[in-house]
């Protein structure tokens, strides 16, 4: 077979993935804070970029009042205590001082006396650790100690392996971690729940054995509401067992709860839509965004680089195509969040006149075809993105979930069938709830849908619902 060499002509349309279109897919999914973050690097970067300033009102365009007004204006404002400032001082004090904006010295002191943050779990210990008697060795294994513990209060990893890890004595390691656990809140430092719990009902100077097996041997026990089978194993009554469930069921099963977890996150919303007569108007979020354009001091240095080198003239064009693409990028996202926020308005109109229970299901395809665009983008519009309504602030993915088909004819959004599940459940009788397949026969009954017992299970584990045997409280 002879081997021979030809060349073939086609054409073909290929998606090249330019350094400006990855630009412009990355604002497209940064949400508001992010996008004025990403414009100030710009702007520090980019020399051809500058923000456009709002026009001052210049004296010779402010209204001219009459000699008889300023005259009177003049008196107006006098103040005849003025006249026992010591203006000597007042100048000798700040005439040699830089002017830098903001508080002085001795306003700054006040200010920052004032300022304060949210002590963390670890502050309170350590502060802790300091107040006590222990010797320097100790109080350094103490702190070693106390950055293993968590949120919850717990030591997150054995005793063991941290000994090990951190070369510390094993002995002196469980006797430091006895005192740590003597500390407020009650209940910290402890390796298990079991053990948290015991450090507790000894701090209540609670002695009583049954109920100390209770928490030592048994906790599975009473997670399953098992009491019969308690009083029978602990060989005690079954008023015995309530009275010791009871105590328990006060003690706390995560003592750094009151120190809370993760600071508060802080959400701007990108895009608010607010009812004006009888039409939704769909307004973006333009605080601290700045206004760009491209400066025209540069450009002007851009027609005189005839004689400049070619490295030069290459790198000036350079940035003066990247502020042009960035300025045309930030336009065309905001057309783009525009364009899907009116769709989610067209679709979602129910929803934002009467509530969660009329939210519509709806795709990322749905509002693809609509605006006539790609699925891809609008995903990207959507991620990390922040609406504000009438109904609350919601994450533009929010609006996409699947449907519920009901007898009716009209399917019901996922997120409602959530949101009747967890009002089923805050108005069950707590010592009978209703298990998952009783909770779908009452939606069954009172809303007409079609919805299976492991459906119901999966939106009850979604929205951090115990299950019914957990739910159980004594009578």
């Amino acid at each position: 077979m002879a081997l021979e060499m030809k060349l073939n002509l086609r054409l073909q349309q290929t998606l090249i993935m330019t350094p400006q279109l990855q630009q412009a897919i990355k604002l497209l999914q940064l949400n508001h804070l992010e996008l004025v973050e990403q414009i100030q690097q710009e702007l520090t970067e980019n020399p051809f970029l500058e923000e456009t300033v709002e026009p001052v009102e210049s004296p010779r365009d402010m209204p001219d009042v009459g000699p008889e007004r300023k005259e009177k204006k003049a008196d107006e404002n006098y103040n005849p205590a003025d006249n026992n400032i010591d203006w000597a001082r007042y100048l000798s004090d700040r005439s040699t001082r830089e002017y830098r904006g903001g508080f002085d010295d001795e306003e700054r002191e006040q200010v920052e006396t004032s300022l304060t943050r949210i002590e963390t779990l670890a502050d309170h210990l350590l502060w802790q650790l300091q107040m006590t008697e222990l010797d320097a060795e100790s109080k350094a294994t103490g702190s070693m100690l106390v950055g293993y513990i968590n949120d919850d209060g717990y030591l997150a990893s054995p005793l063991e392996e941290i000994a090990a890890k951190e070369g510390l004595d094993p002995i002196n390691a469980e006797w430091v971690l006895e005192q740590i656990q003597t500390f407020d809140p009650t209940g910290v430092g402890a390796r298990d729940l079991s053990e948290c719990l015991l450090i507790q009902i000894n701090a209540l100077g609670v002695c009583d054995e049954v109920i100390i097996k209770m928490v030592k041997d048994h906790l599975h026990d009473l997670e399953r509401h098992d009491y019969k089978g308690l009083a029978k194993t602990l060989n005690c009554s079954m008023d015995h067992v309530m009275a010791g469930v009871r105590l328990i069921m006060q003690l706390e099963p995560r003592p750094g709860r009151p120190f809370g977890g993760d600071a508060p996150r802080y959400i701007a919303p990108d895009i608010y839509i607010f009812k004006v007569g009888d039409e939704w108007i769909i307004s973006l979020n333009d605080d601290g965004l700045p206004k760009l354009r491209v400066s025209n001091y540069y450009k002007q240095i851009m027609h005189d680089m005839n004689n400049s080198s070619k490295q030069d003239k290459e790198y000036v064009q350079e940035k003066l195509r990247n502020a042009v693409w960035l300025i045309r990028s930030i336009h065309q996202r905001q057309r783009t969040i525009y364009k899907v926020a009116q769709s989610i308005v067209k679709f979602q109109k129910e929803f934002l006149e009467r509530g969660i229970k009329h939210l519509r299901p709806m795709i990322l395809r749905d509002v693809a075809e609509d605006i006539s665009m790609h699925e891809s983008t609008v995903s990207r519009v959507t991620t990390n993105k922040y609406v504000h309504t009438s109904q609350g602030i919601f994450e533009l993915k929010y609006f996409f979930n699947s449907g519920i088909s009901s007898d009716d004819g009209n399917p019901m959004a996922s997120e409602s069938v959530k949101n009747l599940i967890g009002k089923i459940v805050a108005d069950e009788d707590s010592i009978k709830p209703f298990s998952d397949q009783k909770i779908a026969k009452i939606l069954k009954e009172r809303e007409g849908l079609n919805i299976a017992r492991r459906t119901v299970t999966k939106y009850r584990e979604m929205l951090g619902i115990l299950s019914s045997t957990k739910r159980k409280r004594p009578h």
